[in-house]
Protein backbone atom coordinates (compact mmCIF):
# COMPACT_ATOMS: atom_id res chain seq x y z
CA UNK A 1 0.00 0.00 0.00
CA UNK A 2 1.45 3.35 -1.09
CA UNK A 3 1.88 6.27 1.29
CA UNK A 4 4.05 9.30 1.83
CA UNK A 5 5.70 10.61 5.00
CA UNK A 6 5.04 14.25 5.84
CA UNK A 7 5.77 16.70 8.65
CA UNK A 8 2.46 18.13 9.85
CA UNK A 9 1.97 21.37 11.76
CA UNK A 10 -0.26 21.29 14.84
CA UNK A 11 -4.01 21.69 14.20
CA UNK A 12 -6.83 22.40 16.60
CA UNK A 13 -10.17 20.78 15.89
CA UNK A 14 -13.62 21.34 17.35
CA UNK A 15 -15.17 17.89 17.82
CA UNK A 16 -17.79 15.71 19.39
CA UNK A 17 -16.33 12.48 20.75
CA UNK A 18 -16.90 9.12 22.39
CA UNK A 19 -14.77 6.24 23.69
CA UNK A 20 -14.77 2.92 21.83
CA UNK A 21 -12.46 0.14 20.65
CA UNK A 22 -12.04 -1.88 17.47
CA UNK A 23 -13.12 -4.99 19.41
CA UNK A 24 -16.40 -3.44 20.51
CA UNK A 25 -19.47 -4.73 18.66
CA UNK A 26 -20.89 -1.19 18.91
CA UNK A 27 -17.82 0.53 17.40
CA UNK A 28 -19.48 1.15 14.01
CA UNK A 29 -22.62 2.51 15.64
CA UNK A 30 -20.59 4.78 17.96
CA UNK A 31 -18.54 6.29 15.13
CA UNK A 32 -21.50 6.43 12.73
CA UNK A 33 -23.54 8.17 15.44
CA UNK A 34 -20.84 10.81 15.86
CA UNK A 35 -20.94 11.57 12.12
CA UNK A 36 -24.74 11.80 12.17
CA UNK A 37 -24.67 14.18 15.16
CA UNK A 38 -21.88 16.30 13.65
CA UNK A 39 -23.85 16.96 10.45
CA UNK A 40 -26.91 18.16 12.37
CA UNK A 41 -27.89 21.86 12.12
CA UNK A 42 -27.09 22.25 15.85
CA UNK A 43 -23.44 21.24 15.36
CA UNK A 44 -22.00 21.66 11.83
CA UNK A 45 -24.65 24.23 10.93
CA UNK A 46 -23.79 26.37 13.97
CA UNK A 47 -20.00 25.99 13.95
CA UNK A 48 -18.00 29.20 13.50
CA UNK A 49 -14.30 29.75 12.88
CA UNK A 50 -13.78 26.80 10.53
CA UNK A 51 -10.19 26.76 9.24
CA UNK A 52 -11.27 24.94 6.05
CA UNK A 53 -14.18 22.96 4.62
CA UNK A 54 -12.76 19.52 5.46
CA UNK A 55 -14.45 17.16 7.90
CA UNK A 56 -12.16 15.18 10.22
CA UNK A 57 -12.51 11.74 11.79
CA UNK A 58 -9.96 11.65 14.62
CA UNK A 59 -8.67 8.73 16.70
CA UNK A 60 -6.72 9.72 19.81
CA UNK A 61 -6.20 9.08 23.53
CA UNK A 62 -5.27 5.47 22.81
CA UNK A 63 -5.03 3.17 25.85
CA UNK A 64 -2.33 1.16 24.06
CA UNK A 65 -2.50 0.31 20.36
CA UNK A 66 -5.17 -0.67 17.79
CA UNK A 67 -6.38 -3.39 20.18
CA UNK A 68 -7.14 -1.04 23.07
CA UNK A 69 -9.76 1.63 23.70
CA UNK A 70 -9.45 5.07 22.13
CA UNK A 71 -11.39 8.29 21.68
CA UNK A 72 -13.15 8.62 18.34
CA UNK A 73 -13.98 12.20 17.41
CA UNK A 74 -15.68 13.92 14.48
CA UNK A 75 -15.29 17.59 13.70
CA UNK A 76 -13.22 20.07 11.74
CA UNK A 77 -10.15 22.25 12.08
CA UNK A 78 -10.89 25.65 13.58
CA UNK A 79 -9.05 28.95 13.88
CA UNK A 80 -10.60 29.76 17.27
CA UNK A 81 -12.65 28.11 20.00
CA UNK A 82 -15.12 30.90 20.80
CA UNK A 83 -18.79 30.18 20.20
CA UNK A 84 -18.55 26.40 20.00
CA UNK A 85 -21.91 24.64 19.82
CA UNK A 86 -22.94 22.84 23.00
CA UNK A 87 -21.31 19.43 23.39
CA UNK A 88 -18.21 20.23 21.34
CA UNK A 89 -14.67 20.33 22.69
CA UNK A 90 -11.17 21.01 21.38
CA UNK A 91 -8.72 18.32 20.34
CA UNK A 92 -5.18 19.13 19.31
CA UNK A 93 -3.73 17.15 16.44
CA UNK A 94 -0.05 17.25 17.36
CA UNK A 95 2.68 18.37 15.01
CA UNK A 96 4.95 15.58 13.85
CA UNK A 97 5.60 12.89 11.29
CA UNK A 98 2.63 11.21 9.67
CA UNK A 99 2.23 8.52 7.04
CA UNK A 100 -0.47 9.72 4.61
CA UNK A 101 -2.65 7.32 2.62
CA UNK A 102 -5.15 8.43 -0.05
CA UNK A 103 -8.49 7.18 -1.28
CA UNK A 104 -9.67 9.03 -4.38
CA UNK A 105 -11.96 8.63 -7.35
CA UNK A 106 -15.55 8.07 -8.33
CA UNK A 107 -16.77 6.12 -5.31
CA UNK A 108 -20.21 6.41 -3.76
CA UNK A 109 -20.63 6.59 0.02
CA UNK A 110 -20.82 2.79 0.48
CA UNK A 111 -17.71 2.23 -1.68
CA UNK A 112 -15.84 4.91 0.28
CA UNK A 113 -16.74 3.22 3.56
CA UNK A 114 -15.61 -0.17 2.20
CA UNK A 115 -12.32 1.35 0.97
CA UNK A 116 -11.71 2.94 4.39
CA UNK A 117 -12.39 -0.33 6.22
CA UNK A 118 -9.97 -2.14 3.90
CA UNK A 119 -7.30 0.55 4.38
CA UNK A 120 -7.56 0.39 8.19
CA UNK A 121 -7.40 -3.43 8.18
CA UNK A 122 -4.27 -3.31 6.03
CA UNK A 123 -2.77 -0.61 8.28
CA UNK A 124 -3.17 -2.82 11.35
CA UNK A 125 -0.92 -5.45 9.75
CA UNK A 126 1.70 -3.03 8.35
CA UNK A 127 5.10 -2.60 9.93
CA UNK A 128 4.73 1.14 10.61
CA UNK A 129 6.36 2.72 13.63
CA UNK A 130 3.04 4.09 14.91
CA UNK A 131 2.95 6.58 17.76
CA UNK A 132 -0.66 5.81 18.80
CA UNK A 133 -1.06 9.43 19.85
CA UNK A 134 -3.33 10.72 17.08
CA UNK A 135 -4.48 9.43 13.69
CA UNK A 136 -7.11 11.07 11.53
CA UNK A 137 -9.10 10.96 8.32
CA UNK A 138 -9.52 14.17 6.33
CA UNK A 139 -12.54 14.28 4.02
CA UNK A 140 -11.66 16.77 1.29
CA UNK A 141 -14.68 16.35 -1.02
CA UNK A 142 -18.26 17.33 -0.28
CA UNK A 143 -19.47 15.29 -3.26
CA UNK A 144 -20.85 11.97 -1.91
CA UNK A 145 -19.92 10.24 -5.21
CA UNK A 146 -16.36 11.56 -5.43
CA UNK A 147 -13.84 10.38 -2.85
CA UNK A 148 -10.90 12.52 -1.77
CA UNK A 149 -9.94 11.13 1.62
CA UNK A 150 -6.52 11.36 3.28
CA UNK A 151 -5.72 9.09 6.22
CA UNK A 152 -2.93 10.41 8.49
CA UNK A 153 -1.17 7.92 10.79
CA UNK A 154 0.98 9.43 13.54
CA UNK A 155 4.53 8.03 13.58
CA UNK A 156 7.15 7.83 16.28
CA UNK A 157 9.97 10.37 15.86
Amino acid sequence: MDYEIIELKEKVAAVISARTSNASPEMGEVIGGLWKRFYSPEIAGALKNRADEYALGIYTEYDSDEKGAYTAAVGCAVSGMDGLPEGMRAITIPAGRYAVFSIAGGLDAQQQLAALRKLWQELWSMDLSRAFSCDFEEYRSADPNRADIRVYIGLKD
